[in-house]
């Protein structure tokens, strides 16, 4: 039997993947959109993670907000997490922004991450 995680992230890239399994504390499924993604790959997204909790978080820049107002349209239940205009991308965002923005949706991240002295 697979254990399914409750809760999912969405992202645009494997970058963002993997830096925010870096920081996360808790199961969590990541799932890249890879920059773009159809209404019918949406539509199959819906369905599968119907009944758990789902996060977006994706660039601060116009192919991320297209894709978040995809989002918005088809899945309104969906949770929208967004990093700062400044660092534009998740990859990119330092660890504690991460953090923070991840731990303001009650997100466990690794606490080693959090402060801003990081390097």
């Amino acid at each position: 039997m697979d254990l399914v995680e409750e809760k999912v992230i969405i992202v645009e890239g494997t970058t963002d993947k993997r830096k925010i399994k870096t920081v996360i504390k808790e199961p969590v499924e990541i799932i890249c959109t890879n920059g773009t993604i159809g209404l019918t790959k949406i539509d199959e997204l819906v369905d599968e993670l119907l009944g758990r909790d789902v996060y977006i978080l994706v660039d601060a820049d116009d192919s991320g907000e297209k894709l978040r107002k995809l989002f918005k349209q088809e899945f309104p239940e969906a949770k929208h997490l967004y990093i700062d205009r400044m660092y534009k991308e998740v990859a990119t965002a330092p660890y504690w922004h991460l953090c923070s923005v991840l731990l303001s949706a009650n997100l466990d991240v690794h606490s080693k991450y959090v402060e801003k002295d990081e390097k």
